[in-house]
């Protein structure tokens, strides 16, 4: 069980995940392919479709308080326009339509937060993007069901652990570290569910890295998120072992370097072929055990 026993109750759904499979494949901005564009109702469902056992989202706030699922940044390739989507107000969100997606009659509009979460009311979903809005999105989603379905992120800064300390419902939270210090600062701020981190490192010297690391973070109750994904600037997020090493060389290089240190959720962008990769390494390694039970 990941997590401490006084949140046990509401990490149920992600220690039940854990349950099932290992490591989980957590599906960066679902499944943008093909005419389905990323952070979108359609994207969480094609990740589903693939075996995705969570779906990462990101979330904005229009400036009338309302929230959407769009990772700011990317106005101008989805839609065409200069401003950042966070400067909006909802009616000029609404009215935004992807202008590379090819939907007869009626364009694909931005995703309405509560939309997706209520169209997949059982899906674990890990929200990126979201701490700038915490003071109004957590008691927003307090009256949505199980709140245990969400697992937040963030960097590591003491306004925002605060104010998850502060907030009566403790969502199940995975900060972004990026040394061991942070990991020590997270653990040492207490009334956070704090049940796993997602490490990031950009070599293979780094710490994070070492042989025991995710051992020891085990031994905190906590899981270890790494990522595979490959952003347009370059940077490594786990040591290299990533999607583009799996999917062009060999997956033995890149996803298996992962599973190999104690990866507990790995995120991806390629759950269709990440998927049956972790499954037959799991079958493999059954029947192994099974030969020598057998010796």
């Amino acid at each position: 069980m990941f997590g401490q026993s006084t949140y046990a109750r509401i990490n149920e759904p992600l220690n039940a995940a854990f349950v099932r499979r290992s490591p989980l494949v957590a599906v960066h901005r679902g499944t943008g392919l093909g005419s389905i564009a990323e952070n979108t109702g359609p994207a969480v469902a094609a990740a589903l479709a693939q075996g995705a056992d969570m779906v990462e989202i990101d979330v904005i706030e229009s400036t009338d308080g309302d929230f959407f699922l769009f990772h700011d940044g990317y106005e101008a390739m989805h839609f065409g326009i200069a401003e950042n989507i966070r400067t909006l107000s909802t009616d000029r969100i609404l009215e935004l339509g992807y202008k590379w997606c090819s939907h007869p009659g009626e364009p694909l509009r931005v995703a309405k937060l509560e939309d997706v979460l209520r169209a997949h009311p059982k899906t674990l979903f890990n929200v990126d993007r979201s701490w700038g809005s915490w003071p109004r999105l957590l008691p927003y989603l307090d009256l949505l069901p199980e709140p245990g379905r969400l697992l937040f992120k963030s960097p590591v800064e003491a306004e925002l652990l605060d104010l998850l300390a502060a907030h009566p419902v403790k969502y199940p939270y995975a900060p972004i570290v990026r040394s061991h210090q942070e990991v020590l600062q997270v653990l040492a701020t207490e009334g956070i569910n704090t049940v796993g981190m997602e490490l990031i490192a950009p070599g293979p010297e780094h710490e994070f890295v070492e042989p025991g690391y995710i051992r020891w973070l085990h031994g905190q109750g906590l899981f270890a998120l790494l990522n595979a994904i490959n952003l347009s600037n370059r940077v490594p997020l786990f040591a290299g072992f990533d999607d583009e090493t799996s999917v062009l060389g060999a997956p033995d290089e890149g996803w298996g370097k992962l599973i190999g240190l104690g990866a507990d959720v790995i995120q991806t962008d390629w759950p269709g072929l990440l998927v049956p990769y972790r499954d037959r390494r799991q079958a493999e390694s059954a029947r192994n055990a099974g030969e020598m039970a057998i010796r």
